[in-house]
């Protein structure tokens, strides 16, 4: 899980003449990753494309034109049954689906650029009708210029007035449109009167008549095209429906036949021989072997040149470079990646490649991801009902979408609802309701309080501080396990010296320094919950902090991390190194001190929830110290009748005092704001619990030994998976 799958470099080597029963062989086994001949090796070339390849590739780009004109979609318009598609099924019916297609296309644009135009001529004939001037009216003379738009009418006709070159002109003016007639028939005149004027001009249309009369012909023409559309689009998906389950087939033959006929391009090739190079995992190299010998017996040779090791390739990725004989071998880059994770860690993937792809020597840290991700994100919101919501909503994403990544996210989603609903039990929450309390902890199991509480009234103000330092305490961890990952990397790519002056130098100095925090050694400096929290106040594990000599020998341990730390630093930038060393050493507080956020949001999110139902429900305080009570089965006279302190009375009870149509109108407002409220809780704890455990994943774990080296490449075996086409 925590490496990737390992694999093998290996080299297919034949006689030309069974060259595509070996394509066809590796094809059907979908397990080599190929790797393109460079060009490098004396006496090789890249090999020539199996014919007919050319024919393949234009029927394939047709069939691909076809499915876009109509539309067609493999995940919705066809079931994921199988259909057997021959060339001579290629043949007969591609063309006779392309000729429908193309007259249909070409009607339907056809139709579309009518359209245009009419919708076009109305937009235009709008103004016209608002003037009310018949059309033959508005042009056709000798001595008169006219014009007629969208304007202010006083601005047109003031610049008319003011132009010495017009000796009379009228203006016609609807309520937004206008016809200006002008005297005499200079149009240079009248345009230069116009500049800066409020005024859009209108093309008059070559018509007789009152434009209205137009405009509605122009209108049933537009629905008459309309009509012919929605016929041409009907038979369009008429013929989709007909011909997606063909067309599909037919192109994943033809990107099958065109991968096959294309392979060559990337093998190293003499008149003779071609030699064929890719990765495949170590545990199926004899599954290569039976292929290509059932295929073409001894005539092809298949030789397992390496087994990638976990080192980055500048320190040898392999046991040793193998000879072909063509020289050496074709690439020198990082073997494919593989993840290797059981089925329910696979969504947490996402999250990993949202960075990048592990490259081959890096720890794939998915498997942390699934164990932690999610507990951070329940344990900061921690309620049943938001759990059940946050995992029916994943569910649904999982179930309901073809994309992988949707579905990921899925995934994750239900894993993050699980933890949120698995610690609303424990907190006794659902909804920010302490109903689960009631009824099992206290009513059913007769315990005082829930397992864990969230810290949020008095009464529980242990918890928040106990809290902070438990998140402290798991962020320390976290942040170690990414420490020693980082250090088994580099001592596997660079050596123990760099290892530990590199990596354990940094988990000397955390760790030294959390020893003395964490120690009894000048106890007066230090927050009191630090060795509380475990000792009783909340939780008695009987841990009241290391004794001072523990303290001092952390420091001196710290000391050490520190001086090989730094040392590490002024090697990379000499002098400034020194300075650079001493302040990067306070990552080791500041990191840790980063996971106090899960405690924060936390509060937070009790904080809303409480907020929300305390103005439904209305809350009442009880106690010294005090704690918080929502008003579901009794109201305020409860309350005040045992003496509590009301701190909200509640829109559901604010009936009984002030009558009905007030009790209503109260309860509307309620309901409206529980929903609401409780809804942009859910959503916000994505926004905030979510995001800050991705941040704290990133940031605090990933940094620690994940970022160098760039993304690692993606296992892309030569061959294909049919959906919608069979050989059977």
């Amino acid at each position: 899980m925590l490496r990737p799958e390992r694999m093998s470099r290996v080299s297919v080597t034949g006689t030309k003449r069974v060259m595509v029963d070996i394509v066809e062989a590796i094809h059907d086994l979908n397990l080599f990753h190929l790797e393109d001949y460079d060009g490098s090796w004396d006496g090789f070339a890249p090999g020539d494309p199996i014919e007919p390849a050319d024919e393949a590739s234009e029927r394939l780009v047709t069939v691909r034109s076809i499915e876009s004109i109509l539309g067609v979609d493999a995940d919705v318009d066809v079931d994921a049954s199988s259909t057997q598609v021959t060339e001579e099924d290629i043949e007969a019916e591609l063309a006779d689906v392309r000729a429908q297609v193309n007259d249909l296309d070409d009607r339907r644009s056809e139709l579309r650029e009518t359209l245009r135009d009419v919708e076009e001529r109305a937009a235009s004939l709008e103004p016209l009708v608002d003037v009310g001037l018949d059309l033959d009216l508005l042009s056709g003379y000798d001595s008169l210029a006219v014009r007629v738009g969208e304007g202010d009418p006083d601005a047109v006709d003031a610049a008319l007035a003011s132009a010495d070159a017009i000796d009379a002109y009228e203006v016609f003016a609807g309520e937004r449109s206008l016809a200006a007639f002008v005297h005499p028939a200079d149009e240079e005149a009248v345009d230069e009167a116009l500049v800066g004027v409020e005024f859009a001009a209108v093309e008059v249309p070559a018509a007789e008549g009152a434009p209205a009369a137009y405009l509605e012909e122009l209108h049933e023409e537009r629905e008459r095209i309309e009509s012919e559309l929605a016929d041409i689009e009907a038979e369009i998906e008429s013929l989709k429906v007909d011909a997606a389950r063909f067309l599909l087939a037919a192109e994943e033959r033809l990107s099958i036949e065109v991968q096959k006929a294309e392979a060559p391009l990337r093998f190293a090739t003499t008149e003779n021989a071609f030699v064929a190079e890719g990765w495949i995992p170590t545990d199926r190299v004899s599954d290569l072997e039976t292929a290509v010998g059932e295929a073409a017996g001894e005539r092809v040779e298949v030789e397992e040149l390496e087994r990638a090791d976990y080192g980055p390739p500048a320190h040898g990725h392999g046991d040793e470079e193998v000879a072909t004989d063509g020289g050496t071998t074709m690439g020198s880059g990082a073997p494919p990646v593989v993840q290797k994770n059981p089925a329910p860690f696979k969504p947490f993937e996402l999250l990993v490649e949202t960075i990048s792809k592990p490259q081959y020597w890096n720890f794939d840290p998915t498997v942390i991801l699934f164990l932690t991700f999610p507990l951070f994100f329940g344990f900061m919101i921690g309620d049943l009902g938001y759990g059940i919501l946050y995992a029916a909503l994943g569910y649904t994403m999982w179930s309901r979408f073809d994309s992988d990544a949707i579905r990921a996210l899925g995934g994750i989603a239900m894993w993050a609802g699980g933890f949120t609903a698995l610690f609303g039990v424990l907190y006794g929450e659902i909804f920010g309701l302490h109903l689960i309390t009631e009824y099992l902890w206290q009513g059913t199991l007769g315990m005082a309080h829930p397992p864990m509480e969230k810290g949020l009234s008095p009464a529980g103000a242990e918890y928040a501080r106990a809290w902070l330092f438990v998140v402290m305490l798991a962020g320390l961890a976290h942040v170690t396990i990414g420490y020693v990952f980082g250090f088994a990397e580099y001592l596997q790519s660079h050596g123990l010296r760099h290892a530990i002056t590199e990596k354990a130098s940094w988990i000397m100095l955390m760790l030294g320094v959390w020893t003395w925090i964490l120690s009894t050694s000048a106890e007066a400096m230090k927050p009191e919950f630090v060795f509380t929290a475990l000792n009783g106040h909340p939780f008695a594990l009987g841990f009241a902090g290391f004794s001072p000599t523990a303290g001092m020998a952390g420091l001196a341990v710290a000391a050490v991390g520190l001086v090989l730390m730094v040392g590490a630093e002024v090697s990379h930038f000499g002098a400034a190194g020194a300075l650079i060393g001493l302040l990067e050493s306070l990552n080791v507080l500041v990191n840790i001190l980063s996971y106090a956020r899960i405690a924060a949001v936390l509060l937070a999110k009790a904080g809303m929830a409480f907020v929300v139902n305390l103005l439904f429900f209305g809350v009442y305080a009880e106690g010294d110290p005090q704690a918080y009570h929502f008003m579901i089965s009794h109201g305020p006279q409860y309350a005040e009748e045992h003496g509590y302190e009301i701190l909200f009375t509640g829109l559901i009870h604010m009936g009984a005092d002030s009558g009905a149509a007030v009790g209503i109108i109260a309860l509307v407002a309620g309901l409206l704001i529980l929903v609401v409220g409780h809804l942009i809780v859910l959503a916000l704890g994505v926004t905030s619990a979510g995001l800050q455990a991705v941040r704290l994943e990133y940031v605090e774990f990933f940094s620690k030994f994940y970022y160098e080296g760039g993304a690692g490449e993606t296992y892309e075996p030569f061959g294909s998976e049919r959906r919608f086409s069979t050989t059977e």
